[in-house]
């Protein structure tokens, strides 16, 4: 089961103003965007029944609105779909896949990069009722074979045919896929009849939207089998039907205000449940426009150039931003440190106030002066018009947390799960507890099980596992709770808070109980550490798994005297001994058990070409312990 911890920042300055122009005229101008702002309210599950139903009816509704933008490599400039474009982008997809044979409740696979593309399957098939099988591009071979044979997928859309030749060996004997589509090249073997270039398929002129008028095609109709990019064993088949994601993305939109005039910056991959919902489904439903980001590498460069009102990102987007500030500061004189010091700090004080708890001091007055000196340069870099960004897939640091808001954010942490589509809680501006993830959403019910487990109950909660009754009976029980696995309390006022997870805590050999997770976000920190695992199992004494950032080995090799090329340098007395006063400083405010007495040093990033990590980046946290169990045993051989 794959777990999400939601973070919503919001920038001050921003977010103010946007509350003073809720209400425009009738006759205020379109910006551009062919629409009037705000004219039009979101559109509700009911009026959308389904999916494909909300894009019908967002097409209806505001047909000349910016539906997405796209960066054309032929032309190379960004390029805009209008709602109205992209409905007959849907309809001639619908052509193409209708005349493969597929037939409601197939199964269909894809594994593409954001972008409109990845909408007009989508919408297309939803619109045939078919089952939408979403993949990671970067997943590994055995593991899209895995997915793909287990669901019976009859179709597999791709972007050329290199990548076909990287997963083809995997899927020897896979008699049900009958199509392979390249999104990007014409194959130069058929594979059999197999292989198909989408340039030739698709029909031309325009081609009205199809929808099933079937009882299969539903609201409460599977929609997508979405698989849990799970840290042990295979992953499971999370299946969502229509309502289950059209009234998350509902609720999300009763809690935050998003309207025609927003922008999405899309680059968590759409495969991802938090980036479908809420960085696809949302804006839809809203009227907003979503812009696909070119690549992480060029990432940077897209927020300059779109300037988004709003953003999706994974807590690590958010850590590199926190390393490469501190770093610069290192460089920095003694008086920049301390004036980027203050800004934090009394920006801290000055959101704590605001939330009623904290009194006011004179130094306050000065935190104006210090955003502006300090806080707006962070907020450039981010574009300049960010209001609303989403972080999910883990919990952003504490001192991650004091960073954005003390620079003038306001930051709203949330929590959820792939199996509850996914948002389950989250904070709101005006009672912000960001040790916490918030209240529940409208309509989603939770309460603390046996354990300490946090169980949720809503309209988002999964049909099930696909083609697994045990897993999907062993973790939603006869009541409808799902058991989420996650240890929490939650205070009078509603608030949840994620204290540790039931199977993630290492019980020593003394009986003492360790959470490792909190200990590695705080050595994650630290930008020469990359990775880190801390071991304990059934030991006597905690120790852990590093492996060092590759850019920065260097400098640290020589602050240590020693060659970073050497065989043995990682070995090194000196070396040993700086990395153990790096842990020591980032986890000296940690209790008493969070002591690391020694470390196994690598080089060597756990990645997901090597099966280490999930394609949402998650460690796999048995595959890592079995690989160097080697290393583990000689770090306690010496007793």
């Amino acid at each position: 089961m794959a777990c999400l911890q939601i973070v919503i920042v919001l920038t001050h300055r921003h977010s103010a103003s946007w509350r003073q122009c809720v209400t425009i005229p009738p006759n205020c101008p379109t910006n551009g965007t062919g629409v009037t702002p705000n004219t039009t309210r979101h559109i509700s599950p009911t009026e959308a029944g389904t999916l494909d139903g909300l894009f019908r009816l967002r097409v209806a509704r505001t047909p000349q609105g910016v539906a997405c933008r796209y960066f054309d490599k032929e032309r190379d400039q960004w390029r805009d779909y209008r709602w109205h474009q992209l409905a007959g982008e849907v309809g001639r997809w619908q052509v193409m896949l209708a005349a493969l044979g597929l037939v409601a409740g197939d199964r269909v696979a894809l594994s593409l990069r954001n972008g409109p593309e990845w909408l007009c399957f989508d919408q297309a098939a939803l619109g045939l009722g078919l089952v939408v099988v979403p993949l990671y591009t970067d997943d590994r071979a055995d593991n899209l074979a895995y997915i793909l044979q287990q669901t019976g997928a009859k179709l597999l859309l791709l972007h050329d045919e290199a990548r076909w030749r990287r997963v083809a060996h995997a899927l020897a004997g896979h008699d049900q896929l009958q199509h392979i589509l390249l999104l990007d090249s014409e194959p130069l073997d058929d594979d059999h009849g197999r292989l198909l270039g989408v340039a030739r398929q698709l029909p031309t002129g325009e081609h009205p939207l199809q929808a099933m008028a079937n009882s299969a095609h539903a609201p409460r109709a599977l929609a997508s089998i979405i698989y849990t990019s799970g840290t042990t064993g295979r992953p499971k088949g999370v299946m969502l039907s229509h309502h289950n994601m059209l009234a998350i993305a509902d609720a999300a939109l009763q809690l935050v205000t998003i309207d025609e005039r927003d922008t999405f910056l899309s680059f968590l991959p759409l495969s991802h449940t938090l980036e479908r919902t809420t960085g696809y489904y949302l804006p839809l439903m809203a009227g907003a426009t979503i812009a696909y980001a070119r690549s992480i590498a060029q990432l940077a460069g897209d927020l300059q150039t779109i300037k988004p009102t709003v953003l999706i990102s994974v807590p690590r987007i958010y850590e590199r931003i926190h390393g490469r500030i501190t770093r610069q500061l290192q460089e920095q004189s003694a008086l920049k440190r301390w004036l980027f010091t203050t800004a934090v700090a009394a920006g801290w004080h000055h959101f704590e106030w605001r939330q009623g708890r904290r009194g006011w001091r004179p130094r306050l007055l000065l935190q104006p002066l210090l955003q502006r000196l300090v806080g707006d340069k962070l907020q450039q870099r981010l574009g300049g018009r960010l209001r609303l960004a989403i972080s999910g897939g883990a919990p952003l640091p504490e001192e991650i947390a004091r960073l954005f808001i003390g620079l003038g954010t306001t930051l709203l942490q949330g929590y959820g799960l792939t199996e509850t589509s996914p948002v389950v809680s989250v904070n709101i501006p005006a009672d912000n507890l960001p040790s916490s993830v918030g209240v529940a959403l409208p309509g989603v019910e939770t309460r603390i099980g046996t354990e300490e487990e946090l169980l949720v109950r809503g309209p988002g909660v999964m049909l099930g596992y696909w083609n697994d009754a045990p897993a999907t009976a062993a973790l939603i029980d006869p009541e409808g709770w799902l058991h989420t696995g996650d240890q929490a309390r939650i205070d009078t006022h509603g608030h949840i808070t994620i204290t540790g997870r039931i199977k993630d805590i290492l019980v020593l050999s003394n009986g003492e109980k360790v959470p490792p997770c909190d200990m590695e976000m705080a050595l994650t920190l630290e930008p020469r550490i990359e990775q880190v695992l801390v071991v304990g199992e059934g030991r006597p004494y905690l120790t852990a798994l590093i492996v060092l950032n590759h850019e920065l080995w260097p400098q640290l090799a020589a602050q240590c005297g020693v060659d970073a090329a050497a065989p043995t340098a990682l070995q090194s007395p000196a070396v040993i001994q700086s990395v153990q006063r790096i842990i020591d400083e980032r986890l000296h405010q940690f209790p008493g058990y969070a002591k690391i007495r020694r470390f196994h040093l690598t080089l060597e990033p756990w990645s997901v070409e090597n099966g280490l990590l999930t394609p949402t980046l998650k460690v796999k946290r048995g595959k890592v312990l079995a690989r160097l169990q080697p290393a583990i045993d000689q770090l306690y051989a010496r007793g």
